[in-house]
């Protein structure tokens, strides 16, 4: 099944043109506060997810939109519809809402075809549509065996096309992934995409893969105690990180201090063995008053390797990655960062090698000392 490219999709400026409407939310219970001023849009046949680490409030928030809690402030809206407010819930079952749980909840004494067909029971053409669901999951040949007869990348896929099969006013979606190992999460991710996209369905998971979030979703909410840190796509959470909690948790890098020179430059120390201190110029126009102490993030592709340059690097550890290694590196002062290196370059552990850094875009914050 081929994996389409991530579809960046406009911002929703205006919430009332949106489907899904999720309006500065609050999630109590008692005095402990879960979830605070979560608020994003999602318009029809959107992908979203809502990535962070466990304990981030990301669940909850899903749970929030299937009616499983009761929010404390703000408002849940779904095609125009209050579904949640303070001392107002749908109930669940009259949310059309589909899931798909991390743990597939397959029924085992059913077949494929009758998993898939089980919210659509009484309906009429119930046989038909959930042929059309087998065919658009790829599972057509595999309508009469049993749950337990299928690998977990196909039985993913009928509890996909269960929920997708009573034409739900959205798709949630639950840590869907987790049981299965890296290479098929990635690539299950793609399929799932074109399915959703196939069908038009707006859809939210959940996650704390960064790299599930990235091939599927094409808007990622990054959470972390329970506030929305930033609202983009992949590529903007990558190079345009709002905070240091983002640029931690998306991606990988390090912080380097160095201090602005003027609107388009920065002076850092790069390790050489003379202590010189080094200016970058740089396209972005520096948000710092000239002389401010900052930490700017180099990811693995910003320090390149080159045998040529004076400036050299220790080798503290490495990671095989298959197509790259993963080095990370020590500057002459003790700096570490982090080098994105194409495989062919094995080099031993505390070996010296040439480095440059490739800063055509920075990303600056506040310095914060040690």
């Amino acid at each position: 099944m081929p994996v389409s490219a991530p579809t960046v999709l406009p911002p929703v400026t205006d919430p009332s043109t949106a489907w899904l409407v999720v309006d500065d939310i609050a999630l109590r219970y008692g005095k402990r506060t879960i979830l605070e001023h979560l608020s994003f849009a999602l318009p029809q046949g959107g992908i979203a997810c809502l990535l962070g680490p466990s304990g981030c409030g990301k669940t909850t928030a899903l749970r929030a939109i299937a009616g499983f809690e009761p929010i404390s402030d703000g408002a849940i809206r779904l095609a125009g519809q209050v579904l949640s407010a303070p001392g107002q819930i749908t109930p669940p079952e009259k949310r059309r809402i589909g899931m798909v749980f991390q743990d597939y909840a397959l029924f085992p004494h059913l077949t494929v075809a009758q998993n898939v067909g089980f919210g659509l029971r009484g309906r009429a053409g119930a046989d038909q549509r959930v042929a059309e669901m087998l065919d658009t999951v790829g599972l057509a040949h595999a309508a009469q065996r049993f749950p337990h007869e299928l690998s977990g990348g196909q039985q993913q896929r009928v509890a996909l096309a269960r929920a997708l099969a009573p034409q739900p006013s959205i798709l949630l979606l639950d840590e869907p992934f987790s049981n299965l190992d890296v290479a098929l999460r990635e690539r299950l991710a793609g399929e799932v995409r074109d399915i959703l996209k196939a069908t038009n369905t707006t859809a939210v998971l959940v996650t704390h893969d960064q790299h599930e979030a990235f091939a599927m979703a094409d808007v990622i909410g990054v959470m972390a105690d329970g506030h929305l840190q930033q609202w983009d796509t992949a590529y903007g959470l990558y190079h345009q990180p709002a905070n240091r909690r983002v640029a931690n948790f998306v991606g990988q890098g390090a912080f380097v201090p160095a201090v602005v020179v003027d609107e388009h430059h920065l002076r850092l120390d790069v390790g050489q063995s003379t202590g010189d201190q080094t200016v970058f110029a740089t396209d972005d126009v520096m948000t710092h008053a000239p002389g401010t102490r900052v930490d700017v993030l180099m990811r693995p592709d910003d320090v390149v390797h080159d045998d040529a340059s004076p400036v050299k690097a220790r080798v503290l550890h490495k990671a095989f990655k298959g197509a790259e290694f993963l080095y990370t590196l020590a500057l002459s002062d003790g700096t570490e960062v982090l080098s994105a290196i194409p495989s062919h370059h094995d080099h031993a552990i505390g070996e010296a090698i040439g480095i440059r850094l490739d800063l055509s875009h920075v990303v600056a914050f506040a310095h914060v000392a040690e």
